[in-house]
């Protein structure tokens, strides 16, 4: 199987003080790749330093949030020290970093499907507006990987023992009305209407006192404990994860389109 061409791209446009980020790879469900991720931390650093911008919207082209990571580029990661594994997945995590640490509260606005690493960037913004038919997966149970991007830790913080268990141990998927009744879900709009109702909340939130926002947030990430230390927790074993034959299974059977059998019989 060859590696993957990285078409992605981050659209960057701004609405007044709010600076929309739209993931954009429409033929792999706005998938992330390496011009995405760059482009992600670039757009975070001018937001931090701009004065002008007093929030950010992310969401992702065409219907889709975000399909998380390339199958087709963990195939190969087997094979690879973990040391280079380790290099791959910091560069998904330094965005989550970023996210996190900016003092600019970001909005999620869903649509479709936010499965894997998606969903993990949903849950790394601030609030969360999905349309009524948006699904949430953690998907890496379902190739025999574990969590990236912080969703260990933003779940745990969000919700019950058992939906949390849920989620970690089948990978959903999980609607956007039942992650709403949990307090995840900050506002469910109809279908296609979830951009405009969060870059109007935004538009909102950013003629407040920026300053204290930014101290607010930083407040919260205090409260819950180290995100960090839970994001090299979960580099650790994703890495484990990639070096067993569990997910030489579970993304092999994904690309030839049958069941995974992770127990040989």
């Amino acid at each position: 199987m060859n590696a993957r061409v990285d078409t992605s791209r981050m659209q960057v446009d701004r609405r007044g003080r709010v600076m929309v980020l739209t993931m954009t790879d429409p033929e792999n469900r706005n998938a992330l790749g390496l011009a995405m991720m760059a482009g992600a931390r670039d757009a975070l650093d001018e937001a931090v330093h701009d004065d002008g911008i007093g929030a950010i919207v992310l969401t992702g082209a065409d219907g889709a949030f975000s399909s998380g990571g390339h199958l087709s580029n963990l195939y190969h990661h087997g094979s690879r020290s973990r040391s280079e594994n380790r290099d791959g997945i910091e560069r998904f995590h330094g965005w989550v970093r970023a996210m996190r640490e900016c003092p600019k509260p970001i909005v999620a606005a869903v649509e479709g499907a936010a499965a894997g690493a998606g969903f993990s960037l949903a849950l790394a913004c601030d609030l969360v507006v999905a349309a009524e038919d948006a699904r949430f997966l953690t998907a890496y149970m379902k190739v025999g990987l574990t969590a990236d991007g912080g969703a260990s830790a933003s779940l745990a913080r969000a919700l019950p023992p058992q939906l949390y268990a849920e989620l970690m141990l089948t990978g959903g998927p999980v609607s956007a009305g039942r992650l709403h009744a949990a307090g995840v879900v900050n506002r469910v709009t109809a279908p296609g209407g979830a951009l405009e109702e969060a870059v109007t909340w935004a538009q909102t939130i950013a003629e407040g006192p920026s300053g204290a926002m930014g101290r607010a947030k930083k407040l919260m990430e205090l409260a819950y404990g180290s995100f960090a230390t839970q994001l090299a927790r979960e580099s650790d074993l994703f890495v484990e994860a990639l070096h067993h034959g569990e997910a030489k299974e579970g993304i092999t059977a994904f690309f030839e389109k049958r069941p995974p059998v992770f127990h040989k019989r």
